[in-house]
């Protein structure tokens, strides 16, 4: 059977970051949706998404093919009914489609003929842009379940100072000394080839990701994820990192998201809780205006190759797009357009060349190459956020 991932309606709820890549590529957990769903289907995946995300992230069409709604994560009930699919049946949640079966050409689908198979077990749902970190618990548990069953972790050193060490799991060609690893409130992951540094003090549930890094008396505590090759010192709490991001200095960052290639200069701090105690409002790219999120706590969303410089303050549910570069004093507002320079005294437009050359020179000292279809993406991110920019 051939499966594909689709964005599904959610898409637009999850702005930024989807400016830059499928739903199916969003990180949450350990692993990214894509990477969850291929291992419990034992199958490659491709993507329905938008146009130009297409030549980066391609479709592979079949005769027989089972579309699977990305902003819903598996678990073994859910995955045992997209397996049994057949011809005309589709499975729901409530009114939301998970999956459907579609053959080769299919360009009509009318649900009303379709055998509808109802979805009534738990199931982790990715909708909007904080279900990122405030879901994030639960899915480090899944996830850490589904990578280390019946496998077998590396010894923990004896220079750790430890708490249920059953709930630990390190991976080959970690490092890691002298450090503290709490895994009693949540299971820690230390991924292949990561490094936990000398002091640092970690509370689970900790992803650390494949080449990730935890600096000197960093203080993380859960429910966080730490992507791939990225690095994070000072206190952390309840944050994703997708992936080549930074936060490799003292400061705070609670209740936030962190898209790829974005770097946190010294010192930057973030409020997770406004001073009455209030509901958070994020900006809302449908709406063009400040959405309820339901939460009292809730940091910064920051949308992929952003930046911002040392001492930068961000406010409460503050949202910053793709490739903007904040610095100077004060509290920037709190949504920062795509491609926007400067801070709480103004911007001006980052322009794509000057941000290409900056993107370039960050990607390849991780050996990643600034790719052509790389550049058509932010191209395209560019001109669609225009409207929101003061030019």
């Amino acid at each position: 059977m051939n499966y594909i991932l689709f964005d599904g309606p959610s898409r637009n709820n999850l702005l930024p970051f989807t400016y830059t890549r499928p739903v199916a590529d969003i990180r949450i957990g350990i692993l990214t949706i894509r990477e969850k769903w291929e291992r419990y289907l034992g199958s490659t995946t491709t993507t329905v998404t938008e146009e130009h995300l297409s030549d980066k992230y391609p479709m592979v069409e079949l005769d027989e093919n089972v579309m699977i709604n990305a902003s819903y994560l598996p678990n073994v009930g859910l995955v045992e009914k997209v397996k049994g699919l057949k011809e005309n049946q589709a499975i729901f949640k409530n009114e939301d489609v998970i999956a459907f079966y579609a053959t080769a050409g299919q360009e009509d689908i009318d649900f009303a003929t379709y055998e509808a198979i109802e979805c009534n077990e738990p199931v982790i749902e990715v909708h909007n842009t904080w279900d990122i970190f405030s879901k994030n618990e639960e899915a480090i548990q899944e996830d850490f379940e589904l990578l280390t069953k019946d496998e077998v972790s590396q010894p923990i050193p004896a220079s750790i100072n430890v708490i249920a060490p059953e709930n630990i799991f390190i991976e080959e060609g970690a490092k890691l000394e002298f450090a503290t690893l709490n895994a009693s409130t949540g299971p820690i992951y230390i991924g292949k080839d990561a490094e936990v540094m000398e002091g640092a003090a970690i509370r689970g549930p900790l992803a650390l990701c494949d080449h990730a890094v935890v600096k000197l008396n960093a203080k993380i505590y859960g429910a966080t994820t730490v992507g791939p090759y990225s690095k994070v010192g000072g206190e952390v709490s309840n944050s994703v990192l997708f992936g080549y991001s930074n936060k490799g200095h003292d400061g705070f960052l609670g209740n936030s998201v962190l898209g790829e290639w974005c770097n946190l200069g010294a010192d930057t701090n973030n409020s997770n809780l406004k001073n009455n105690y209030a509901e958070v409002r994020l900006w809302d790219y449908q709406t063009e205006g400040f959405a309820r999120t339901g939460l009292q706590f809730c940091g910064l969303i920051m949308g992929d190759h952003s930046k911002c410089g040392i001492n930068t303050m961000f406010n409460t549910g503050t949202v910053i797009g793709v490739s903007a570069n904040i610095f100077g004093s004060g509290f920037p507002r709190n949504f920062v357009p795509s491609f926007s320079w400067g801070g709480s005294s103004g911007f001006t437009t980052y322009l794509t060349k000057k941000a290409f050359e900056v993107a370039k020179v960050v990607m390849v000292r991780r050996k990643v190459e600034f790719s052509e279809e790389d550049k058509v993406i932010l191209e395209h991110v560019f001109e669609e956020t225009k409207k929101y920019r003061r030019e």
